[in-house]
């Protein structure tokens, strides 16, 4: 990504070429691994073209010209916005959210709309609007969610990076799949507004890219905030891309495998993930130790109260209900149950588990996890049994990344480890509040230890 704006802004590529380029791969590719709901190809080419024309001109912005798909959960005015949802297929969005703004200001082309689960609620994308989300590193297998389009398209070479959002584990849980590197940022860094509420402070936007210094500098883009956000967080010291180039000095890393949800069993795949980064980080010069983790299995009732009430804020006309999935309307059901008491009730439980867990973990500059407790599941794994026991098995396959969600805290995947069978098992960094620079410049000298950019699934050629 930073190359081709690079070459952009030194007129060796044309903004016009690059689109075209993405635009054939897309054609040819996208449905085979479920990447995109919407292709906006006419769009694309006229931003290209527009795009071109004040690169002669002699404009400049960080991203002039480079190609970046937004989630479809997350509206660009007069393009068709499903939200992952039969209920919304002919929907088409009257603004941009404040994000998709700031990418528009960068100067990014919009090659269309990646896939996502029906209102981002589950972990794996397979809707009724389009094919289902896969990793190109076995079609056979999810492309995780709910930003399993964003990364199925990144990873497959449909798009040079993309903007995914992340509310439980939705920027993570794919890019882990696919052997991408994701930011989920502080809450607060990006702004969710003008329409979607910030209530709770659960989901953000974030950067889905191949290297850590795209991921940063598309952090730079997106990060901002707009009247009316519930929450921002305290600007940076510097650029995030600059963190990228910086090194992280001797850290202190407490790591835990063991899941905050006692059924969960990690996979020996995962641990042996786990293993690996611990051994690299120590190797690096890090100091590694072990922790018990402050976040305890009683939190995940009132995590399940905050999800089945956000299930319900979309408001789906009462004749278009029964478009809705199984999954869906069993999540809203639960939710229209909850009354204001139990909802305030979660909220603060799980409040005053982040007041007295982070000073614990704060001891500590980074906290190392499995990203994911299983490798990458078959396509209709999660839909092959009723609602609840999918949701059951959504929770043993990602007990690790919703603390981070809860708390607010950054956190990353890196995808540092490949099984025998070529499967992606990323491992997950979290850091402090606000502390992005650090995650950011300590993944990019994991890369630069074990660079993993060069791989390629197969559909990649």
């Amino acid at each position: 990504m930073r190359e081709q704006a690079a070459a952009i802004r030194g007129r060796e590529l044309s903004p016009v070429d690059i689109a075209e380029h993405y635009l054939d791969r897309i054609d040819r590719l996208a449905d085979r691994v479920g990447a995109y709901v919407t292709v906006t190809a006419d769009l694309a080419r006229d931003q290209a073209k527009t795009a071109e024309r004040a690169v002669m001109a002699g404009e400049e912005a960080p991203l002039l010209g480079v190609p970046i798909p937004v989630k479809d959960l997350n509206m660009v005015k007069d393009v068709r916005t499903t939200l992952g949802s039969a209920a919304f297929a002919d929907f088409t969005a009257f603004t941009d959210d404040n994000v998709v703004a700031f990418l528009r200001q960068a100067g990014t082309i919009l090659l269309g709309k990646t896939n996502t689960p029906e209102f981002g609620l589950p972990c794996y994308t397979e809707n009724d609007v389009a094919p289902p989300a896969r990793t190109p590193w076995d079609l056979e297998r999810s492309a995780g969610g709910s930003s399993g389009g964003a990364a199925a398209a990144v990873a497959a070479g449909l798009a040079p990076a993309a903007h995914g959002s992340d509310g439980g584990g939705s920027i993570r849980i794919p890019t882990s799949v696919c052997g991408l590197f994701g930011i989920k940022p502080t809450r607060g860094r990006i702004s969710q507004g003008p329409i979607v509420p910030d209530l709770v402070g659960l989901s953000t936007s974030g950067p889905i890219t191949r290297t850590v210094r795209d991921a940063a500098l598309l952090l730079d883009v997106m990060a901002g905030n707009a009247p009316g956000d519930m929450y921002r967080a305290a600007p940076p010291e510097g650029t995030f891309l600059e963190a990228a180039d910086r090194a992280p000095g001797r850290l202190r890393v407490g790591r835990t495998a063991v899941p905050p949800v006692s059924a969960a069993q990690v996979h020996p795949d995962c641990l042996a993930a786990y293993e690996a980064a611990s051994e690299l980080l120590a190797e690096l010069g890090h100091e590694v130790e072990d922790i018990d983790t402050p976040w305890k299995e009683e939190l995940m009732p009132h995590f399940e109260v905050l999800w089945a009430s956000m299930a319900t804020m979309t408001p789906v006309p009462p004749d278009r209900e029964e478009r809705l999935r199984p999954l869906t309307r069993y999540l809203r059901e639960r939710g229209n149950a909850i009354t204001a008491p139990q909802l305030l009730r979660a909220q603060a439980a799980l409040q005053l588990a982040v007041r007295t867990g982070l000073p614990r973990l704060d001891q500590y500059d980074v906290i190392l996890q499995p990203t994911l407790a299983l490798p990458p599941v078959p396509v209709g794994y999660f839909d092959e049994v009723g609602p609840e026991e999918n949701f059951v098995r959504q929770t043993l396959f990602t007990p690790f990344t919703s603390v981070y969600n809860v708390t607010g805290q950054p956190a990353v995947n890196v995808p540092l480890h490949w099984t025998d069978g070529g499967l992606p098992i990323g491992v997950m960094l979290a850091g402090r509040m606000g502390d992005e620079a650090t995650l950011i410049a300590l993944s990019a000298q994991l890369e630069e230890a074990r660079p993993w950019a060069h791989r390629h699934p197969p559909i990649w050629d």
